[in-house]
């Protein structure tokens, strides 16, 4: 942490904003003292068997540690994985379906996809409603909005009945068409509250109104599913922040990158499944842009994963149907690629005598081996601590110490059944974590057809500097830039981040003069939604409104995102066609000029501008720096003596060689050979690898 001002210095004219991340084994801090600039940071380990019980104990260290003052808390900005473990551990709520009768089977057909068509072994996963627990419910909206058959209240009254005697504890109410007309599902919605006012009940119109009733019902599952899990955890984190003293707001960070309160939290649970990884780009995307760094690869290994994202002209890039855990999310999300391989993730051989990395983690409890806290399987950790990159200061600001013999032992298990020395099974681990990692972000990169060349790559989290110069020099990248504070980068990204709210109506109407004033209309009324929200988030400042269309040509079955302005709505259908022929031509290299088009939804982002935050800066000053020390890595191809540098001694303009080994209070950064370091003006530490 920077001690730039003294403890007693934070007084009355301080103004801390702390951005605060849980992740699987670390709950990260990132505190900025806006007056002066100076940042503090800190590494907690995670309690899961009292989760938020760790962010009283980082608020705490940073008090004595920092001089934080947390009655001076002017913003607090907090991202949990509550969310998307409960769905992973399938430890939500019990809930009971009401949908239309006939239409019992919507989850359980979804859309006759499998997850891996590939694969022989693939099965689609058990959905977290099971079928006993569907009731469909005689009622009926046509596609028009208008009603064909009103809801059988007898029947409601039965399924109720039923649901409670199940142990159903919510209620999720879906029935076709109601993106067009939401007053069935209403009227149910009240009926349930007066019949059995102890169980929550959500509606998919509600949760998001989009057509297709799959993805509208699954959207609302996942939402009442972790509903109770949430709203306690958000409950009890206010009122924690209370007994401290903290005046702040609590605020949330949501899958699409943005902001909203804790209060939405409770209900809008959906928002925030991947509030951790988006905040991470969102925070890899500031930083980049300070760095003037404009086509970015981020890679965020944690103890459980590894996250891949492109920032693209110096925005990260959204969509929808990222997975949460074994299912689709149907909301707007920055678009992150994940895969089970991060610090944690569990080396073993198979019974064919093949090795293997994750998905399993060791997480913070036990945690790796070599942290000492009973892990006897040997992770990724160990791996670097055996071949030397790891282990030769304190980790995670003083909470770990390497225990050296305890990785050796891990990892030698594997090696007795490997055959191979202690050394080489180590490298082995470091290679399929590193060759599983290169075939995911291959995978990303075919789909967004770029080239990685062009690209910097930003490792960040505990264990991104860990392997990302590795990766990078796998996949043929020149560049890398890692951030001061690798390990803390998802909660600046809390600190930096707007409100957004993301709104959407489904029109269904063919592209043309006569359907402009359909299209402003429904602009109209969701601009109307994104300034109630803004306030209702308590911003009376300037907003901004991003309009986009989902499109498609006459026939097709699926549609894409067009960005629109709206100035186009007016009058001006054939801008609104060449910008459809347009994205259509850069996704899919094809466009049909005399096609016909249709509309299918409107969307808009409202965004409230966060703070404006800066770091300070320095000049460079061209500098060769001397290592702290050197000492014997096993690089695979044998033991080589390298340098350490002190991350807190290398000042802008700072050169050096690989093969290297920086260490610092958050992470430590592996260097190969071949890569030459030097120290920007922004602290951060850039890699370019030779031709």
């Amino acid at each position: 942490m920077d001690r730039a001002i003294a403890t007693g210095e934070t007084q009355s004219g301080a103004d801390w904003k702390v951005g605060v991340d849980i992740g699987g084994t670390f709950i990260d801090f990132c505190a900025l003292e806006a007056n002066s600039g100076r940042v503090a940071s800190l590494k907690v380990l995670t309690t899961p068997e009292d989760p938020g019980a760790e962010l009283m104990t980082g608020l705490g260290l940073l008090s004595e540690r920092e001089g934080f003052d947390p009655t001076r808390m002017t913003r607090f900005v907090h991202g949990t994985t509550v969310g998307i473990n409960t769905i992973i551990q399938r430890k939500g709520a019990p809930l009971a379906l009401f949908t239309n009768a006939g239409f019992e089977d919507v989850i359980e057909l979804a859309r006759l996809r499998m997850p891996d068509m590939y694969s022989l072994f693939c099965a689609r996963p058990e959905p977290l409603v099971s079928r006993d627990m569907v009731f469909g419910i005689p009622v009926r909206m046509r596609a028009d909005g208008a009603e064909s058959q009103a809801p059988d209240m007898a029947a409601v009254e039965r399924a109720v009945g039923a649901a409670k005697a199940n142990g159903a504890q919510g209620i999720i109410v879906s029935f076709l068409h109601a993106w067009r007309n939401a007053a069935q599902e209403a009227s149910v919605k009240a009926a349930i509250a007066r019949l059995a006012p102890e169980l929550f009940v959500f509606t998919s119109a509600e949760v998001w109104p989009v057509i297709r009733e799959y993805e509208r019902s699954s959207t609302a599952i996942l939402n009442g599913y972790v509903h109770p899990r949430v709203s306690g955890y958000l409950t009890a984190l206010e009122e924690r922040l209370h007994r401290r003293g903290v005046p702040a707001r609590p605020m949330l960070t949501k899958s699409n990158g943005g902001l909203m309160n804790a209060a939405e939290g409770k209900r809008a649970c959906v928002n925030m499944l991947l509030s951790g990884t988006a905040s991470g780009v969102i925070g890899a995307s500031w930083l980049a842009r300070q760095a003037g760094e404009d086509r970015v690869l981020t890679l965020d290994i944690g103890g459980t994963s590894a996250d891949f994202a492109l920032i693209i002209d110096g925005e990260a890039q959204f969509g929808t149907g990222e997975l949460i855990g074994e299912f689709p999310l149907h909301i707007p999300s920055v678009s992150v690629s994940s895969i089970g391989v991060g610090g944690g993730s569990i080396a073993s051989v198979d019974a064919q005598g093949v090795l293997r990395v994750g998905p399993e983690s060791a997480g913070s409890t036990p945690g790796p081996a070599c942290y000492g806290r009973g892990g006897d399987r040997a992770t990724v950790t160990d791996a670097m601590v055996v071949c030397g990159w790891l282990g030769h200061s304190e980790m995670a600001y003083g909470q770990l110490r390497i225990d050296n013999g305890l990785a050796h032992r891990a990892i030698g298990e594997l090696a007795a059944r490997l055959g191979r020395s202690v050394e080489q099974t180590a490298q082995a681990i470091l290679d399929v974590a590193v060759s599983e990692m290169f075939v995911e972000v291959e995978k990303l990169a075919s789909r967004a057809g770029v080239d990685l060349r062009d690209f910097t790559l930003m490792p960040f989290g505990g264990g991104g500097p860990m392997l990302g110069a590795f990766l990078a020099r796998e996949l043929g990248m020149k560049r890398v830039m890692a951030p001061r504070r690798p390990g803390v980068v998802s909660a600046l990204g809390g600190l930096v981040a707007d409100l957004r709210g993301d709104f959407i109506r489904t029109i269904f109407a063919p592209l043309s003069t006569a359907s402009l004033p359909v299209i402003r209309e429904a602009f109209e009324a969701l601009a109307q939604e994104g300034r109630d929200w803004l306030a209702a988030q308590g911003h009376d400042a300037v907003a901004q409104f991003n309009l986009t269309c989902d499109m498609r040509y006459i026939g097709q079955s699926y549609e894409i995102e067009v960005v629109l302005s709206p100035q186009w709505l007016a009058d001006d259908a054939a801008a609104i066609a060449q910008a459809f022929h347009l994205t259509h031509q850069q996704l899919y290299y094809f466009h049909d000029p005399d096609g016909a088009i249709e509309l299918v939804n409107v969307r808009l982002s409202a965004i409230g501008a966060g703070p404006a935050l800066s770091f300070p800066e320095a000049d460079e000053i061209e500098a060769l720096a001397s290592p702290t020390r050197r000492l014997p890595v096993y690089t695979g191809l044998g033991v080589e003596t390298v340098d350490l540098h002190d991350r807190q001694t290398l000042v802008p303009g700072s050169t050096f060689n690989g093969p290297a080994v920086v260490v610092q209070e958050d992470t430590t950064f592996a260097i190969p050979a071949g890569a030459r370091a030097r120290v920007d003006r922004h602290l951060n530490l850039l890699l370019t690898f030779a031709e």
